[in-house]
């Protein structure tokens, strides 16, 4: 089986973009980003010993997507004509992918994290990124939130306002899921929202975890999928803010964020 075969069987669809959940025009960057935020949700070694086996697999995958779409020549081919290169060096059928990941992406800190979000909260930075995901998204302010850094339900009237000050000086559109998005809508996001908040604290009461670096590290792996998924983004793109560049055509990571 292809690897095209292979993204569609493990991901719906046969399309290594939407495997790393990037737009088609994403930077080298955001590939970056969106494949390290996409291979943290299925890492094996975040999941329950029963899953491990399906979460080996679509690790693979998306790691095989990755190499495709980070080596310039293979992406050109895949792009002007839907194929990959099979047979050539970036699928190479002894690659360690779970070496190469590591290889990408080190280890953060506690306070990696806290002062990471100290300098990012109302930056110019995320100005920017905010702006790029109401325009990536159309307007739709769940995906925004899901895709914000730094961000929980609570934000949401800040996020709002500097959308609305952006459609009135006409840096963004106006998208209707944005300006008419029905009532009922926002509050089942804020009844989400603050549903994993609560189970998140209550199963780290449960753990009787603090605040430490393996306390933090617990608390992952011991969340679902649902529940893991803002500490995952989060954990994302600060590891790949402070993590390694590949040895080959690496590129320092910028907060912009790609369309998932």
């Amino acid at each position: 089986m292809g690897l095209l075969e292979q993204c569609e069987a493990a991901f719906g669809a046969a399309d290594l973009y939407r495997a790393l959940g990037v737009r088609r025009g994403a930077s080298p960057e955001e590939i970056r980003r969106g494949y390290h935020r996409a291979s943290l949700r299925v890492h094996p070694d975040r999941v329950p010993p029963d899953d491990k086996e399906e979460a080996t697999r679509r690790f693979q995958i998306l790691g095989k997507a990755y190499a495709v779409l980070s080596d310039a020549e293979q992406r050109a081919l895949y792009d002007e004509q839907g194929r990959v290169d099979e047979e050539g060096e970036a699928l190479r059928a002894e690659r360690d992918w779970q070496e190469y990941w590591r290889l990408l992406f080190k280890k953060i800190s506690v306070k990696d994290i806290e002062d990471f979000e100290k300098t990012y909260k109302n930056s110019e930075q995320e100005l920017a990124d905010i702006k790029a995901a109401y325009v990536d998204f159309e307007g739709d302010m769940d995906k925004i939130m899901e895709s914000v850094l730094c961000v929980d339900y609570t934000d949401e009237p800040r996020i709002r306002k500097i959308i609305e000050k952006a459609i009135d000086r006409k840096e963004v559109p106006s998208y209707k899921a944005f300006i008419k998005e029905p009532k009922q809508k926002a509050m089942a996001r804020k009844r989400r929202a603050e549903k994993e908040a609560r189970e998140a604290e209550k199963c780290k009461q449960e753990l009787g975890l603090g605040d430490g670096e393996d306390d933090l590290k617990a608390l992952i792996q011991s969340r679902n999928k649902d529940r893991k998924k803002e500490m995952d983004d989060f954990l994302s793109h600060l590891e790949a803010k402070y993590g390694n560049n590949p040895k080959k055509g690496g590129k320092k990571t910028a907060a912009k964020k790609g369309k998932k």
